[in-house]
């Protein structure tokens, strides 16, 4: 199959989308996909327990929080066999629950929310939200949350702001992303208590939460020929599913390497935490890995260093509307496959080995890539890329697919390039790709 075969893009974007919509939080995606991974055979590991039991042959995975780590480890694995891994994230940008989040003002009910993450404010303006997180008990169990369509963030009437399509829109994030839940007719509102009421729990159990809200509008096709696919959290969902389903494809006999796919959460704010890129989740999957094939520290840092990871994470399209704000030569369009992202200030990781290595996945896969690279004065973005390599000591390539409405409550991306990711991820894991000498 390649991009022409619009059945199957179709297809596999219809799959995203359901995947998405089962993944409303990053606890929800972690979950989702330790789900998938487990039907389709992996062994669920507790971080808890001991690993003695994990061996050549195995498929195994993990979850931590909103991250989670695949993996499968060859029938011929020993203490210095290498690392192919895959890497994503699991957190969109998003408005999250406050403490003491019932509010009553001028006659509604209100929820206080602070921003997660990069969001385009505007976008989370007059669309219908859910909200979606996890709840944590007293006796300490999670339990995961999801409403239908709950609140709303209404937008000032222009009537009342006659000056705003002539000046543009200014929000105030205390003031004016404050949503609405409901009437006060009845009194102040308990959020939790109906959060309590969905989830089956008692709500003088809950200890504690992180509670995001979600579009409430289900991804769906669009476009003239259906060539588009509109969906909330495609940033960066879109590169989990691919990771997932690469990964699921992998047999313990087919590979002289160890595969690995991570999603880790976090990285819309930085990646500091116990379970984002800049914490030990990976390092300490990894360690344990090896101690249990037998490996020494010196045996594991050889591995470490004949290893490749490559992080993916949605990129930007070049805009019809705004095509000045791109590069001149390095224009990436949507729809014509996924992207190489450089920067020199490593702000991505990709150095010109990670790139021969991603050229060497692609022609394997038959798919054709595209290169970025930012406006010199438009600084972009990072990822889990140079955070990874910067604790791992890997060889690392950043890459992704490029996409319309970075960060926006709804995003937008070509139909056939989340296709074209996941072959790239499957040749990333092929023993047919030769990996960095």
């Amino acid at each position: 199959m390649n991009r022409s075969d619009t059945a199957a893009t179709q297809a596999f974007a219809q799959e995203l989308g359901r995947f998405v919509s089962q993944s409303p939080s990053s606890f929800h995606a972690a979950a989702t996909v330790k789900a998938s991974l487990i039907e389709q055979g992996f062994l669920e590991l507790d971080e808890s327990e001991s690993w003695t039991g994990v061996t050549a042959g195995g498929r195994y995975v993990v979850t931590r929080d909103g991250s989670v780590i695949a993996f499968v480890v060859p029938d011929t694995a020993v203490s210095t066999t290498a690392l192919r891994i895959f890497g994503a994230h699991t957190d969109s940008p998003a408005l999250k629950l406050k403490p003491k989040s019932s509010i009553i003002s001028h006659g509604f009910n209100q929820v206080g929310v602070e921003v997660y993450g990069g969001a385009l404010f505007n976008s989370f303006l007059d669309r219908d939200l859910a909200l979606a997180g996890r709840i944590v008990l007293m006796d300490g169990e999670d339990v995961l949350v999801h409403t239908g369509p709950y609140l709303r963030v209404p937008q000032l009437a222009v009537h009342l702001d006659r000056a705003v399509n002539r000046d543009g829109l200014t929000l105030d994030a205390q003031k004016h992303l404050q949503p609405i839940t409901g009437l006060a007719e009845g009194g102040e509102h308990d959020v939790l208590a109906d959060l309590a009421a969905i989830a089956g729990i008692n709500p003088q159990h809950i200890a504690g939460y992180d509670i995001v809200t979600v579009d409430a509008q289900v991804p769906q096709l669009i476009g003239a020929r259906r060539e588009f696919l509109a969906s909330a959290r495609l940033d960066n969902l879109l590169s989990t599913f691919a990771g997932l389903e690469a990964i699921k494809s992998q047999e313990a006999s087919a590979n002289d390497h160890i595969v690995l796919f991570v999603a880790n959460d976090h990285e819309e704010v930085g990646s500091a935490s116990r379970s984002g890129a800049a914490g030990p989740f990976l390092e300490d999957v990894l360690a344990r890995l090896y101690s249990a094939l037998g490996a020494s520290d010196e045996e594991r840092r050889r591995a470490f260093n004949r290893s490749i990871v490559v992080s993916s994470d949605v990129g930007h399209s070049v805009h019809p509307n705004y095509p000045e704000r791109h590069d001149p030569a390095n224009q990436p369009v949507a729809g014509k496959g996924p992207i190489l992202k450089i920067n020199a200030d490593q702000r991505y990781a990709t150095d010109a080995r990670g790139a021969a290595f991603w050229a060497r996945a692609c022609a394997h896969a038959g798919i054709e890539y595209q290169e970025f690279v930012s406006h010199n004065s438009m600084p972009c973005g990072s990822t889990i890329g140079p955070i990874t390599a910067t604790r791992l000591g890997m060889t690392t390539v950043d890459v992704g697919v490029p996409i319309l409405s970075m960060h926006s409550c709804r995003e937008l991306t070509a139909v056939s390039d989340p296709y074209d990711l996941y072959l790239a991820a499957t040749a990333v894991f092929s023993p047919e790709v030769s990996s960095i000498p």
